[in-house]
């Protein structure tokens, strides 16, 4: 009999040599790099070539990337004006997800079966997440879109088509690290996505709007948004511990804390952690940074028993709520970070394509036989 494993957990469905994770260990490599090393030293668009290589760059390789990247920033007018028709009381996932459905009817690279053609479309993915990003935040604000600045580094731009200034570098570099650190996370559900819907061998933007869906929910990348919430509802430091009580005894989830594989604390929950403190440091504290520690010493002191340790989403978004990023954008921008490890995977998956076709356990019933309409009763209606 076939066993039914829910959430396919644990179940391998794909050979790859993207990313790897040890959960007991707490360890995260890109293609075998530690991301501590990663978020110390390199920049996303190295990070990025990494990802989509398998190697570092040298140096001119890295300026010819980020050149590549650079150009393909700017948005083509028919895709502005598709942003500028998307409703205003949309959120910016489902805007971002309609947005880059269409970049598959401008992009040039759509020859899927030649791997030159599958790396150009990567580069312009890449490319124009952030500037779909910001686009869509200032069109729903009735601002005009700001063109990108080829002569910044990506997470710089993003920060000035977000707000049309020139960005601190020390916020700039917070930015790039945030970026780093979302690229990519092995076989998570929108990096699935992905893989399953390129599969069918159809374009590259049909996969990658799929991901984006994925990511949206809450159980993914909208858990960003989840805990700011989380934390302006419990309000202030003396607070924590009876709303931590109140949830264990309701047994309702703790937004931020958890994972599905890591047993410890996410190494990107520790170096987000960090760069909040350098943030608050520069730029002044805030009140949700002093709840979320004494919210994670109390988590940890009750939860940590169990397994259960701050992941990725518990310091990303007051690291983002710092560099005054509004809170539904949260998820977008780590659209912008993964669409790297997406386009990695999209690539390995095409190189040995197989379509994914997963079975079931049946679990209806058989033979049953067809009524004719005047034979069928009314179903009687329960309270």
């Amino acid at each position: 009999m076939i066993e039914y494993i829910p959430g396919l957990e644990k179940v391998p469905a794909a050979e790859s040599s993207v990313s790897f994770i040890d959960g007991e260990k707490g360890i995260l490599e890109y293609r075998g790099i530690r991301i501590e090393d990663l978020a110390a030293h390199s920049t996303f668009e190295e990070t990025a070539y990494l990802l989509l290589t398998g190697k570092l760059p040298t140096e001119q390789e890295l300026g010819e990337f980020t050149q590549r990247v650079a150009r393909a920033r700017a948005l083509p007018k028919d895709l502005q004006n598709i942003i500028k028709a998307v409703p205003k009381s949309a959120h910016p996932m489902a805007a971002l997800q309609t947005c880059v459905a269409a970049v598959g009817m401008v992009m040039p690279h759509q020859n899927i079966y030649d791997e030159e053609s599958r790396e150009a479309s990567a580069v312009d993915f890449i490319g124009k997440f952030p500037s779909l990003v910001t686009a869509i935040h200032r069109v729903r604000n009735d601002q005009e879109i700001v063109p990108p600045d080829q002569s910044l580094p990506i997470a710089a731009d993003f920060l000035h088509m977000l707000t049309g200034e020139k960005p601190d570098m020390h916020k700039a570099r917070a930015m790039d690290i945030c970026l780093i650190l979302h690229a990519d996370h092995t076989m998570n559900a929108s990096t699935f996505t992905t893989r399953v819907t390129a599969s069918t061998e159809c374009q590259p933007a049909a996969a990658i709007s799929a991901a984006v869906g994925s990511l949206s929910g809450p159980l993914h990348g909208g858990a960003n948004e989840a805990v700011l919430w989380m934390l302006e509802e419990i309000g202030s430091k003396d607070r924590v511990a009876p709303w931590f009580e109140e949830k264990m005894t309701k047994k309702e989830k703790v937004m931020g804390m958890g994972h599905r594989v890591y047993k410890t604390k996410d190494p990107r929950a520790t170096i987000l952690q960090g760069l909040a403190r350098e943030l608050f440091v520069k730029f002044g504290s805030s009140p949700l940074y002093d709840i979320a520690v004494e919210l994670e010493k109390i988590a940890i002191d009750k939860l940590g028993p169990r397994g259960i340790y701050p992941n990725v989403d518990f310091y990303a978004g007051i690291v983002y709520n710092r560099l005054a990023i509004p809170t539904d954008i949260f998820t977008p921008i780590f659209a912008t970070s993964r669409i790297a490890g997406w386009a990695a995977h999209w690539m390995e998956q095409m190189r040995h394509n197989r379509l994914f076709r997963p079975t079931q356990v049946y679990q209806g019933e058989h033979n049953v036989p067809y009524v004719p309409m005047a034979e069928r009763k009314e179903r009687v209606k329960t309270a």
